[in-house]
């Protein structure tokens, strides 16, 4: 058979633009052989049909308007159509436009014609049904005389290099009034197998056609042609059809059709994506095809997304294989592929449409379209020059351009209009296809197209888990209601760990949780280093996090997505804490800090047993008793309480770093103000060298190349507790500060215009791979879409007590990293692994090592470093760098920013003055003392702190012990002075000290030196002393107990929290007697005589009428506040109070007994237990200066 080449069928000549533009028709992307065995059938049905239209609208009197509405209702039969027509020749007029759409047509006979065989069943069904190109056909030689009378012969030809695949069908909108000179018809289906073709060739009747425009007599075309007649009838179909359709009685007349539909949000939430049309449009040859390709490839394969391509391919052999190339049928293919893309991306499919769309307005019309419905669309804009694409080529259809075989090829001398404001243009000859994909694919990811959930996070940063943007803080206006309603609510302490992590929850970084886990989530946490969430309620489970655990019924659909979650994050209590919660009748409970302060609410507490031994062995994997953050888990107590939370304010530390704690929220509105396309996050938990900056430097370059404009690094320290020999964090802040200031004029230093420090808030609990993944979790949370990490993330070394690795790492170094990568729930977050650099002594910076000149790179280590920092090194001479660092004692100057260095140094130096450095975030706060005390020494809560008072030398010695200064009236002996030294709710362990000078109230002690605290609960008493009392070891109890060596203990029990330091009268009522590690410690109990119920109250009896309970919470008190330091529980001597009386008697003595103390009724020291040797007694009130 005869090769025919392919060129685009004309277009309106008012529209046809000669200069040369740039490219061919998108579906002359195949080659030769492939275009003649698609659209010769075309050409040949085409003609058939109209020589069929023609002979109807001859035979059928003037019937052609039936026809062609009986067409346009897609009825493939005209109204009086014969069921048997014979062979109908097309002619083809070389000079005609419709030889445009064959190509070398100029080597063709020109009295050659096509046609179909006869007796084509002409009244089957015929609705967009395919048929196969039969075998044979019959080519008609005909001439044309002067008359315009053209006499055809046919015969049959073999078919059979056609692709028995191919098909064809009635275009759905034909006119039968198409000029038979001017268009080529595409062969219609359903071929009668009636029709008797030989193999060989065959001679059929010549028949005779006149070629004058009888067809004016019987229709009213105006002289069109085919194509826009067909356009004609399709502009005037849209324009009769209604533009809004009642889909469903759910909706009325133009209003929403939503009802009728899933919503978009359960949709897209349910196929993590959104739908969103990439429409790119540009010359033949310019890459739309090939970067569309690459674009899916890439989009299912490797991130499971649903995509699909439309292009000429698929489109032109189903959907639009009844249109050409003229100017209405480029148009009506651009609609028609508009609107298939609309429902495509409305379905949640990321439709990527690569056709050459020459004319501005149809790509407009298709924007409109998506913009009306609300879908993303973004016009992509291929923009290669002509000259390139000549040189491309991979058709050789520019070459038959050029040698003027091919005509009116789009962007050459058929017009292409370039979009004006494109969303994307690619110029593809100036990158690899790679990169063209890679910007198509940052744009998805930019927007939120990637992810089913809204986009809540700024442009081009990822959602935190769970899609919401976590802050807890209550608002402004309701902070007094919610504070007033915290003093209602039973009391549960946190501790300054505890803190951390409520800060973490509080501010975000631990999205989605809202609050400490309750135990199915626990459960989660431990055995799959992540949780399943709902947080668009598809399955009914949106508030599973928030509802407690229920072992018996689960749901019939579990949650639909996974989110990452590798640490316990709870919540401790004793059961003093426990049964003060299940005996209230309120549904929440305040969270007070180991200082007293109210921090936040926590609802609907759930109470579970805290299974530390379980929880220790998931979370780390190995047996360490002497792990720091392990012991901590032990210290916990029995219970764990899980709930949602609100912040009563913001969690300030106080310690001068507070600038730098951000909350998530706040960092992503940091980032979005520097510009940031994306982020990625640099831990640290040492000082910054420039080997730390040069990985940080070089990561941003290495995003840069990936596409992105305006990558921005997050330094982010470790701000929550750590273990005693880190770093403290203040020193590592002041470092980075130095750092940040040095800028880019330091091989050490960090541009702070693509930087942002920020402190993270919460502990290091050294647990190896588990704990890395909540690293690179807490940082997404933020905005970070890479985090940097190193050799053993999260490690440490083992403990003496370590099973298996003591001194040695507990971790492989290199399994964090692996573990952290193949993590369940970590999404598209990626991570950018540390290398190994050196010192360059050459080029003075650190660097990646050059094998070529390895004698020019040195090694500066950790432990090195700190050496060098201990022993004070300074720099070393420029150009003059010696091998051995620590022998001549100084540090290169491009290792770190001279500042910087001098802080790391001044601390390695001056490590032992711990009260100097701020370890980790603990709050600092100004000491809820009275109005007439002074603080001295360090900040409260430091071994060295303390507070006088200003009236009197000495709380001990120079306080009355009973006030003289009230009224008469109600001073009926049982009415004392009482000295707070811990406030309500504080646990802090405040007392006078009997050692110190004038002696003061200061922090007590542990055996090991550090502060001790209260760890049983929030005390709901204020404590303090007796002034003038002395209990005397010498003095023994009934029960063969001395003293405690103290003055008298108070538990005052009103309602109201007095200041440290304060001296107020309180009524005594009554006291226990406790026996402690084999020593008496009566406790006398009061009420200040300030508060409410102090004028009805003269006995614990009468107090326990007005507060029920309180008399048994005191007794489990005193008994068991010592358990949760793992001791043994107290004894009393009775649980039920002494008297107010009996109470004064006691209190009587104890005094009598200091005054023996002080010499005052002429005891000499001598006489007095040696244990009180140490005792500070000058003040004037006791042995003053004489004794």
């Amino acid at each position: 058979m005869a090769k025919y080449a392919y060129a685009p069928l004309s277009v309106d000549p008012a529209r046809r633009n000669t200069s040369n533009n740039t490219a061919n028709p998108e579906d002359n992307n195949r080659g030769e052989n492939d275009f003649v065995q698609e659209r010769m059938p075309l050409c040949v049905g085409m003609c058939v049909l109209l020589a069929i239209v023609f002979v109807l609208s001859r035979s059928a009197g003037g019937e052609t308007s039936d026809i062609i509405a009986n067409i346009h209702d897609n009825v493939r039969t005209p109204a009086t159509a014969p069921t048997s027509i014979g062979a109908l020749p097309t002619m083809i007029d070389s000079s005609s436009s419709a030889t445009r759409g064959i190509s070398n047509y100029a080597t063709m006979d020109p009295k050659m014609i096509i046609t179909e065989p006869p007796n084509l069943n002409y009244n089957t069904n015929m609705n967009n049904q395919f048929s196969t190109i039969p075998p044979k056909s019959v080519v008609n030689t005909f001439t044309t005389n002067e008359a315009g009378i053209v006499s055809t012969t046919a015969t049959t030809e073999s078919m059979n290099n056609y692709n028995n695949n191919q098909f064809a069908t009635i275009p759905p909108q034909s006119s039968s009034s198409s000029s038979l000179g001017d268009t080529v018809a595409t062969i219609p289906p359903q071929l009668s197998s009636s029709s008797s073709l030989g193999d060989t060739a065959s001679t059929a009747t010549a028949t005779t056609y006149s070629t004058t425009d009888s067809r004016s007599k019987d229709c009213d075309c105006g002289g069109d042609d085919d194509a826009t007649t067909l356009a004609r009838l399709r502009e005037k179909a849209l324009d009769s059809s209604p533009p809004h359709i009642i889909e469903c009685s759910a909706a009325s007349a133009g209003e929403s059709q939503s009802a009728c539909h899933l919503a978009p949000e359960d949709r897209f939430a349910a196929l993590n994506q959104k739908g969103a049309t990439l429409w790119m449009t540009g010359c033949s040859g310019s890459g739309k095809t090939t970067i569309a390709s690459e674009l899916e490839d890439r989009l299912v394969k490797e991130y499971g997304k649903h995509v699909y391509r439309l292009d000429g391919d698929n489109l032109r052999t189903g959907l639009n294989r009844d249109l050409g190339f003229s100017e209405a049928d480029r148009a009506e293919s651009v609609r028609r592929t508009g609107e298939l893309a609309t429902l495509f991306s409305d379905a949640g499919v990321i439709t990527l449409v690569g056709l050459i769309s020459p004319y501005r307005k149809d790509r407009d019309a298709a924007r409109q379209r998506h913009i009306d419905q609300g879908i993303p669309f973004y016009e992509v804009f291929l923009d290669v020059p002509v000259s390139e694409l000549k040189k491309r080529d991979p058709k050789g259809q520019y070459a038959r351009v050029d040698s003027g075989e091919l005509k009116h090829f789009t962007c050459i001398d058929d017009p292409y209009e370039e979009p004006l404001h494109p969303e994307i243009t690619l110029k593809t000859h100036e990158l690899e296809i790679k990169e063209s994909a890679n910007i198509l694919f940052r744009t998805l990811e930019r927007d939120g197209i990637l992810i089913g959930a809204p986009k809540v996070s700024p442009t081009g940063l990822p959602n935190p888990d769970g899609d919401e943007i976590i802050d807890l803080h209550v608002p402004e206006n309701l902070k007094d209601q919610r504070m007033a309603e915290a003093e209602t609510l039973p009391k549960v302490l946190i501790t300054d760990i505890d803190l951390n992590w409520l800060q973490t929850i509080g501010e975000g970084w631990a999205s989605p949780l809202k609050g400490f886990m309750r135990e199915g989530t626990l459960l989660e946490t431990l055995h799959f280093n992540s949780i399943l969430i709902d947080p668009f309620n598809l399955t009914g489970n949106v508030d599973r996090l928030e509802t407690a655990t229920d072992f018996t019924n689960f749901p019939e659909h579990p949650p639909p997505t996974r989110v990452s979650m590798s640490l316990p994050i709870t919540l401790s209590c004793t059961s003093y804490t426990k049964d003060a919660i299940e005996t209230s009748d309120k549904d929440a409970v305040a969270l007070v800090t180991q200082m007293g302060q109210t921090v936040a609410i926590l609802r609907r507490p759930e109470i579970y047993n805290n299974r530390k031994e379980e929880i220790v062995t998931r979370m780390y994997g190995v047996i360490d008793p002497g792990h720091p953050y392990i012991q901590n888990i032990y210290k916990g107590g029995d219970y764990l309480i899980g709930g949602e939370i609100e912040l009563l304010d913001r969690i300030r530390y106080n310690d001068g770093l507070d600038k730098w704690r951000k909350t998530a929220k706040e960092l992503l509105e940091e980032f979005q103000q520097k510009g940031a396309d994306t982020v990625y996050a640099f831990q640290t938990r040492n000082p910054t060298h420039a080997g730390h900056a040069y990985l940080m430097r070089t990561a941003g370059e290495d995003l840069r190349n990936k596409g992105y404009q305006k990558p921005v690094l997050w330094l982010s320290p470790l701000g929550g507790w750590t273990k005693e020999d880190d770093v403290p964090l203040d020193v590592r802040v002041r470092q980075h500060e130095e750092v940040l200031r040095a800028g880019t004029t330091h091989p050490g230093g960090l541009d702070p215009e693509t930087t942002v420090m920020a402190i993270w808030p919460a502990p290091m609990v050294y647990a190896g791979p588990t704990e890395v993944q909540f690293h690179a979790k807490s940082r997404r949370s933020a905005g970070a879409s890479y985090f940097v990490v190193g050799r053993d993330p999260a490690g440490m070394k083992g403990s003496m007590e370590a099973v298996a690795h003591q001194d040695d790492d507990l971790y492989d170094g290199d399994h964090g990293r692996y573990v952290l990568q193949n993590s369940p729930g970590i999404g598209n977050m990626e991570m950018l692994s540390f290398v190994k650099v050196m010192y360059d002594k050459k080029d003075d910076v650190m660097k990646v090592p050059d094998l070529s000149r390895e004698k020019d790179f040195i090694s500066i280590s950790g432990t090195k470093m700190r050496s060098l920092a201990r022993n004070g090194a300074t720099l070393c001479p420029l150009n003059n760098i010696p091998a051995d660092l620590t022998k001549a004692n100084c540090i290169p100057s491009g290792f770190m920013v001279p500042k910087g260095w001098e802080g790391v140094v001044d601390y390695y130096k001056h490590a032992e003055e711990t009260e100097r450095w701020t370890p980790w975030s603990r709050p600092v706060i100004e000491p809820p003392k009275h109005e007439r005390t002074i603080t001295e020494g360090g900040r409260f809560g430091s071994t060295s702190f303390s507070l006088r008072h200003m009236d009197f030398p000495s709380f001990w010695h120079d306080v009355q012990m009973q006030p003289t200064f009230i009224d008469t009236s109600i001073q009926d002996g049982t009415i004392i002075n009482f000295i707070t030294e811990i406030p309500m709710y504080m646990t802090a362990k405040m007392e006078v000290s009997k050692e110190r000078f004038l002696n003061v109230i200061a922090q007590d002690t542990n055996k090991d030196g550090s502060p001790r605290y209260y760890t049983y609960g929030t005390p709901f008493f204020n404590y303090g002393l007796v002034p003038q009392t002395w209990e005397d070891p010498d003095v023994k109890s009934s029960q063969g107990y001395g003293g405690d060596n103290d003055p008298l203990d108070v538990i005052e029990l009103g309602l109201s929290r007095l200041p440290m330091g304060s001296i107020v009268p309180c009524r005594v009522i009554g006291s226990l007697e406790l026996i402690d590690e084999g020593e008496t410690d009566h406790k006398v109990l009061c009420l200040n005589l300030n508060d409410p119920n102090a004028v009805s109250v003269r006995s614990m009896s009468d107090l326990e009428r007005i507060r029920p309970g309180l008399t048994a919470r005191l007794v489990d008190w005193l008994k068991r506040y010592k358990t949760s330091d793992g001791k043994p529980e107290n004894s009393l001597a009775a649980e039920t109070p002494k008297t107010a009386s009996a109470t004064m008697t006691i209190i009587q003595e104890t005094h009598q007994r200091w005054r023996a103390l002080c010499g005052l009724d002429g005891t000499s020291l001598s006489a007095i237990s040696p244990t009180v040797r140490p005792f500070w007694l000058e003040s004037s009130g006791c042995r003053g200066n004489s004794h």
